[in-house]
């Protein structure tokens, strides 16, 4: 498949089903992807940027398998911005990249820039934290450490584990990706358009670097 576009995608300007569309393009069966080198030749895609059934299903077991892998993460986040509740995994993911900050120098800067965006009450995607946590949160921002965010991060977690992720696993976001190979194209399977869906024939889902 061609190159996508360089500008990341905005997934805010479109419809429920639009996003669906694009999440297929993003996730699509490929044998072969053109990085625009000066030959334009393509290059086969290595076995570790193959995404298998199997890893798929995985997916299924836990939210720690799916947000950990970067393209169940983009998955669930597409889901969750088709549900206008992407504010919570935001938060997780700038929590996770907080946590990785190596300069003592930028912990103050960026951990107010999480707890303005994220936490304080006129937060722009103010997430759903009880008041004890978010309370001790706000008293953790007069001395950032790597760990001042980590108990509301596991409350989203949570919240995200028992809400959220239950209803992805039955939507369409997950539910055309694991789609059994070999299952055909009846009622149960395949009635979701193929326009937006991956090939339901297909052994192996891929992404377009």
């Amino acid at each position: 498949c061609k190159a996508l576009s360089s500008s990341p995608p905005c997934f805010f300007s479109f419809s429920a089903k639009d996003m669906k569309h694009r999440l297929g393009f993003l996730l699509q069966k490929s044998d072969s992807c053109d990085y625009g080198s000066s030959h334009g030749k393509k290059e086969k895609l290595s076995s570790s940027q193959r995404l298998s059934q199997e890893e798929v299903r995985k997916w299924a077991e836990s939210l720690e398998n799916l947000i950990h892998h970067d393209r169940g993460l983009a998955a669930f986040r597409a889901f969750l911005k088709s549900e206008y509740s992407e504010e919570n995994i935001e938060f997780w993911v700038s929590c996770e990249e907080y946590k990785k900050t190596k300069s003592p120098a930028k912990l103050s800067p960026k951990a107010r820039k999480i707890y303005d965006e994220f936490i304080s009450v006129q937060a722009t995607k103010e997430v759903n934290l009880d008041s004890c946590t978010r309370e001790k949160t706000s008293h953790n921002m007069l001395e950032p450490t790597l760990s001042c965010f980590d108990e509301a991060q596991r409350k989203i977690f949570t919240l995200m584990e028992k809400d959220s992720y239950r209803r992805f696993l039955k939507s369409p976001y997950y539910l055309d990706l694991v789609s059994p190979p070999g299952a055909g194209c009846g009622p149960e399977n395949c009635k979701r358009n193929h326009t937006h869906s991956l090939d339901c024939n297909s052994n192996i889902i891929s992404q377009c670097a």
